[in-house]
């Protein structure tokens, strides 16, 4: 079965408790594009071992003194193209390759935003993931039917401020539901 006409950009899917797949287990990610093609996100809940400021040293930027959460860790986004960055950020600015995902977010997966970020002139609020995770055409629509995935709305609460060992169980109340009192179970009448 799957969902005819469904559109989940900008909505989070929260991975449900007996996710099998090791690189999705009490995950959040955010859709940043749904189409007829197939959908992309971005995991928004699992930290790297490497911060901002060790990432910007290695691609070789300058970090200056007054770089805003120097410390802020990089996060997995997903286990396509690892070694690719993206940018999820509120404030549009004028990067090279940025993707509208919604009115104040977007995702910028060019070089000029991490130097911005670097200089501290980047957008006020932003995430920088390493990979993205990614549906074929009717792929995701398909794993949501079967049970795999809750969804909830997206905001920048949940993407930003939340600490990211809370945003798992914080999406799912977000839409009433205890992820511990979740079953396995797929009830069918």
């Amino acid at each position: 079965m799957t969902l005819p006409n469904a559109n989940f950009t900008h909505q989070c899917l929260i991975a449900m408790p007996e996710m099998q797949d090791s690189r999705f287990a009490h995950s959040v990610t955010y859709i940043v594009r749904h189409d007829e093609d197939g959908a992309v996100g971005l995991v928004v809940n699992r930290p790297l071992e490497l911060t901002v400021s060790e990432l910007l040293s290695e691609v070789r930027l300058p970090v200056i003194n007054g770089l805003p959460h120097p410390e802020q860790p990089v996060l997995y986004g997903g286990p396509v193209s690892t070694e690719a960055g993206f940018v999820l950020h509120e404030d549009k600015g004028h990067w090279n390759s940025s993707m509208e995902v919604d009115d104040n977010l977007c995702v910028t997966s060019s070089r000029d935003i991490l130097d911005a970020i670097s200089h501290g002139k980047g957008p006020g609020r932003y995430q920088i993931m390493l990979g993205y995770a990614g549906w074929g055409a009717g792929q995701l629509e398909k794993e949501i039917a079967e049970n795999a995935w809750l969804v909830c709305p997206a905001d920048v609460s949940l993407l930003f401020d939340l600490p990211y060992e809370m945003r798992w169980e914080a999406a799912a109340r977000r839409i009433g539901v205890d992820v511990h009192l979740l079953s396995a179970q797929v009830g069918h009448a």
